[in-house]
């Protein structure tokens, strides 16, 4: 028997909360695909680490939307139960795997923004967002590093791990402006002090990662034209692949729990 789509009822702050939770359980799950797979054990635990992390982010944040929201969801079911419109990830954190290159400059691109964000976020007139993010910012902050890392050696290695590196960054910019962009929802919540204003971030974003690149050697691209859409709902078609996986226990067998 199908299994019906979830409602929501998309105040600001749950849409805020929900946004933020599907980057975290997204990008999680892409991260997870590589258990068993990765170059080196060392790494594939370091990955799954990562996330797990991103996971325990996601679950918090969820909880707290169901809480505001104050009707019958919970983390589960935003997790396993909307459909692909009703996310609102970055297209950033959807994009597939690719080589190892890929998968690093992603996850370089969106921890440099993350980690800034929760350490912004911590000011937040919303208790309950303050505390997350003084717990997610510890995590955020060796996300980054951890990819900081791999972005030089790949970079200044081999002429093939340099290329790659290049090649990842150049195909994976064009979703990095979606992080900087608020819509009127949002706004209301950053003039109330709960939220605060991404756009305020891409200065110290961008010397974070120029710092990076360029001890890398390798070269940010020019161009300024971003794709949109993951906010609003208008993913790529990856995504509905991946649900199709996440979502299959549950779909299959509605209700059951470990």
């Amino acid at each position: 028997m199908p299994v019906a789509n979830i409602q929501v009822s998309e105040t600001p702050l749950v849409l805020y909360a929900l946004r933020r939770a599907d980057d975290a359980l997204i990008l999680g799950h892409r991260l997870s695909e590589w258990c068993g797979h990765a170059p080196m054990l060392e790494e594939d635990m370091a990955l799954s680490n990562i996330a797990l992390d991103l996971l325990g982010q996601a679950r918090e944040l969820y909880s707290y939307a169901a809480k505001v929201e104050g009707k019958d969801n919970d983390e589960d079911r935003f997790a396993y139960l909307r459909d692909v419109r009703q996310y609102r990830n970055l297209l950033l954190v959807e994009q597939p795997n690719g080589d190892f290159a890929q998968t690093l400059v992603r996850q370089f691109f969106y921890s440099a923004f993350a980690d800034l964000y929760w350490r912004a976020m911590m000011t937040s007139r919303d208790a309950a967002l303050a505390a997350i993010a003084a717990k997610s910012e510890k995590e955020s902050a060796y996300h980054l590093r951890h990819a900081s890392e791999w972005i030089i050696r790949l970079g200044d290695g081999t002429d093939e791990s340099h290329a790659r590196a290049q090649a990842a960054i150049d195909h994976l910019w064009a979703f990095t402006g979606e992080m900087f962009a608020v819509d009127e929802g949002e706004r209301a919540l950053i003039h109330a002090d709960i939220a605060i204003d991404p756009g305020s971030l891409r200065g110290r974003w961008l010397t974070t990662l120029s710092g990076v690149i360029s001890e890398a050697t390798l070269e940010l691209p020019q161009t300024g034209w971003m794709q949109q859409g993951g906010r609003s709902g208008r993913h790529s078609e990856h995504l509905g692949h991946l649900l199709s996986e996440l979502q299959s226990m549950q779909r299959t067998f509605p209700g059951q729990t470990w």
